[in-house]
């Protein structure tokens, strides 16, 4: 078909549709607005650190503060665009309009061009700070902001990320984990990570059969391979995973191998959790849509927060998919997961626990913390149901811009 130029016309595709439960999910509001009848106008939005520490600060002008403990890890990289590309942005805006203002910020100074874990994870840290000032007004917890609130205990799994250690060793680890906390759930590492050769060869094939015997029927067992296969590997691998009975297979092929993805889903029975590196709901989408993927593991820094998160889960869940949130970095990042989890209806059994934080001093007066059989119990209160030691908070000092 031409136009009247002569030039050939494009015309767009329907959406397929098998996507449409997709689209209806993603189109869903996320914050429940309707708990704030006033406007909430961010006055300051400021990046604090304090060696190697990092939060980020945002304040109403009423007087209202939300604190989020940052990706100490990425952050020292990533600190000129949090305070020059991120934090500016919020200044000014209502907090209400939560949802769009996370769709609004790639397009402010071009910030689109800077998509993946650079943009997301200083947005995120930006976005979790404004849940929590949201939830201090409004005296619910970040999760009831997000979602009515499914659960307060969260069942955990435990994993060995010990690569380095042979099969024998990687096992009595992973026991030893195990039982420190009464977790009924684990999670091994397989392969060498993103393609390369494994740091013990021999290692993952060796590991595999010693799973169940090790733990018996009553005890979940994940494999996670960082992306360490393709094609053929990822499923010989799988199908070595299901003989052996593993409940779980994550992140067989590398994030971007979408074609891969789809053929080890279409070729093994074991169910594939997608990981943590993925960064586009596009992709989700097209991960959900074509059932390459049964767990979504979205990252709640890396994807860039809680609003953009539970699009995902929304998504997986209209295709009776569970959602794992991957967990990563450091600071109070366990503490974010739990309220997300909190709030997600398709939520999986278990969630990862990597240890209480020893990094940032605070305090919780309605949790431990600390897994009792297996299960955390979620902070209750405001906001992120924490506080910040207010000595510790205090040599921090604004970051410029």
């Amino acid at each position: 078909m031409t136009g009247l130029t002569g030039h050939p016309t494009y015309t767009a595709p329907a959406s397929p549709p098998n996507y449409a439960d997709l689209d209806a999910a993603l189109a869903r509001p996320v914050l429940r607005r309707e708990l704030f009848p006033d406007p909430v106008i961010i006055e300051t939005c400021e990046l604090l650190e304090h060696q190697g520490s990092y939060f980020v600060r945002v304040r109403s002008t009423d007087g209202a503060v939300g604190l989020c403990s940052g990706h100490n890890i990425r952050m020292p990289h990533l600190y000129p665009i949090q305070t020059q590309l991120v934090n500016p942005f919020f200044v000014g805006k209502d907090a209400r309009d939560l949802d769009r203002l996370m769709e609004d910020v790639t397009l402010y100074q071009n910030n689109y061009k800077y998509q993946g874990y650079a943009l997301w994870i200083p947005v995120a840290t930006a976005e979790m700070a404004i849940l929590d000032m949201l939830g201090r007004i409004a005296g619910k917890s970040m999760g009831e902001l997000i979602g009515d609130l499914e659960r307060t205990e969260i069942a955990i799994y435990q994993a060995n990320n010990n690569r380095h250690l042979s099969a024998e060793a990687s096992l009595e680890k992973i026991k030893e984990l195990r039982e420190s906390t009464g977790a009924r759930a684990v999670k091994f590492k397989c392969g060498g990570r993103r393609e390369n050769p494994e740091e013990v060869p021999g290692r993952t094939e060796a590991l595999i059969p010693l799973m169940r015997p090790a733990f018996g029927d009553d005890i979940t067992i994940y494999a996670d391979c960082n992306g360490s296969y393709r094609g053929a590997e990822a499923i010989r691998i799988g199908k070595l995973l299901e003989r052996h009975r593993i409940d779980l297979y994550e992140q067989p092929v590398p994030t971007d191998y979408y074609e891969d993805w789809k053929a080890t889903a279409d070729a093994v029975d074991i169910p594939i959790a997608s990981g943590g590196g993925e960064v586009s709901l596009r992709n989700f989408r097209w991960l959900i849509g074509n059932d390459a993927v049964q767990m979504v593991q979205p990252d709640l820094f890396y994807f860039g927060g809680m609003v953009r998160c539970m699009k995902v889960a929304r998504m997986a869940a209209a295709r009776g998919y569970t959602t794992v949130p991957h967990i990563s970095g450091t600071g109070l990042g366990y503490i974010y997961m739990m309220h997300f989890v909190s709030a997600v209806p398709s939520a999986g059994p278990y969630h990862e626990f990597k240890g209480v934080s020893e990094e940032v001093p605070f305090t919780c007066a309605t949790s431990t913390l600390v897994p009792e059989g297996g299960i955390l119990h979620l902070p209750r209160g405001e906001g992120s149901g924490v506080e910040i030691d207010p000595d510790f908070l205090a040599k921090h000092r604004i970051v410029p811009a």
